[in-house]
């Protein structure tokens, strides 16, 4: 990612949370909402992490980053115009790649329980389910159902 593309990744990454089938009336309070927003753009212009975007010509349509432990894929956003066109599976196997070449023997990922889009992709990528339970988020200040997934690599 360069510089000049931190605002699309903000911009990317928010409209596709807000697109996701585990955006639930509770999040529909304005305030949640300006939270979240914010959060992505925060996390795009500050962020230091492994982050990739992956292009159409040249305009900026995803991105996945891995913030946090070595074998944890945080984040792969796709924007709403250009889901079930191969880009998150793309972004996915790219980190696993990375992960393999740095002897990772597990890759974990983590979704909104409600997100079955992305769960299916995940599971497609060679994804299991392995918990399933709630968790804290910090950007929504909400407790989740949230489901963690692994691929032994």
């Amino acid at each position: 990612m360069t510089e000049a593309d931190r605002n699309a990744v903000g911009l990317i990454g928010f409209r596709a949370w807000q697109s996701s089938s585990a955006f639930e009336d509770t999040y529909l309070d304005p305030v949640v909402i300006e939270r979240v927003r914010g959060e992505f753009e925060v996390f795009a212009k500050e962020t230091n992490c492994d982050l990739v975007v992956a292009e159409i010509d040249g305009a900026i349509v995803g991105w996945g980053a891995r913030a946090g432990e070595l074998d944890y894929i945080s984040d792969i956003w796709i924007d709403p115009e250009h889901q079930d066109r191969g880009i998150g599976r793309s972004l996915i196997e790219h980190f696993l790649e990375e992960m393999r070449s740095a002897d990772i023997s597990t890759a974990k990922i983590a979704t909104h329980a409600r997100n079955v889009n992305a769960i299916r992709a995940y599971e497609r990528c060679g994804f299991a389910i392995v918990w399933q339970g709630t968790q804290w988020s910090e950007s929504m200040k909400v407790e989740l159902q949230k489901v963690r997934l692994e691929k032994p690599l």
